[in-house]
C-alpha cells in the first residue's frame, strides 16, 4: 500500500486503485485528467473503485454550500453521478457496476455523530471547542442531506480492458446473498 498523490505515483501495472472522497476535491474540470491518470496506472484488467459524494442531479449547483465550503471543504465540488460515469468511460475505464449508498451513508453519519458525542470532551481537548462544533454540525447536516436525498454517495467500479476487450471480471457480480434475519 502507498499513501501519496496519485499524480506522483512512479509505477504502472496496478491491479486495483481505490479513490475515496477525492472527487470532491479534484473538481469537475479535472475529472478527465484524473481518470486518464488512473487508467494509465492500471494494468490491463485492472480495476478502479471510485467512491464520491455527489449531487442528486446535474442541474443542482456543484458547490456543497457556504458552511461546508468555508469550514470543512474549501473549494469543494460535487459532481452528478452521470458526470463521473461519463468521465470514467471516456478516459479508458469500462464501467461495470455503480451503486448509490445514500441511505447507508446516512446511517454511517449517524454513528459518527454519536461517536463524536460520546467522545466530546476528548474531541474538544484534541481540536478545541470551535472545530469540534464545526464537525458536530457538519456530521448532522450531512446526515440530513443524505436522508432527504439532497446529496448522495456513489460507488462506481471501472476496469481497464485489454486490447481485445477482456475485462477479467465475471459477466455478472456474484456477491454472497444478504441475510435478512
Amino acid at each position: 500500500m502507498r499513501l501519496l498523490d496519485y499524480r506522483d505515483v512512479p509505477a504502472e501495472g496496478f491491479d486495483a486503485v481505490a479513490s475515496v472522497g477525492a472527487m470532491e476535491h479534484i473538481g469537475t474540470a479535472q475529472l478527465g485528467a484524473h481518470f486518464g491518470a488512473v487508467t494509465r496506472l492500471l494494468r490491463p484488467e485492472g480495476r478502479m473503485l471510485n467512491h464520491a459524494i455527489t449531487r442528486t442531479h446535474s442541474a443542482q449547483r456543484n458547490r456543497p454550500g457556504p458552511f461546508i465550503d468555508r469550514y470543512v471543504f474549501p473549494d469543494g465540488e460535487l459532481q452528478a453521478p452521470g458526470a463521473v460515469v461519463a468521465a470514467m468511460h471516456d478516459h479508458g475505464l469500462e464501467v461495470r457496476h455503480e451503486e448509490n449508498l445514500r441511505e447507508h451513508y446516512a446511517l454511517t453519519l449517524r454513528e459518527w455523530g454519536a461517536n463524536l458525542e460520546r467522545g466530546w470532551d476528548a474531541a474538544i481537548e484534541e481540536v478545541g471547542p470551535r472545530r469540534a462544533r464545526v464537525w458536530r454540525l457538519y456530521l448532522a447536516l450531512s446526515r440530513i442531506g443524505f436522508e432527504t436525498n439532497r446529496i448522495q454517495v456513489h460507488q462506481t467500479l471501472g476496469v481497464r480492458t485489454t486490447a481485445t476487450g477482456a475485462s477479467g471480471l465475471p459477466p455478472r457480480p456474484s456477491w454472497p446473498p444478504v441475510r435478512t434475519s
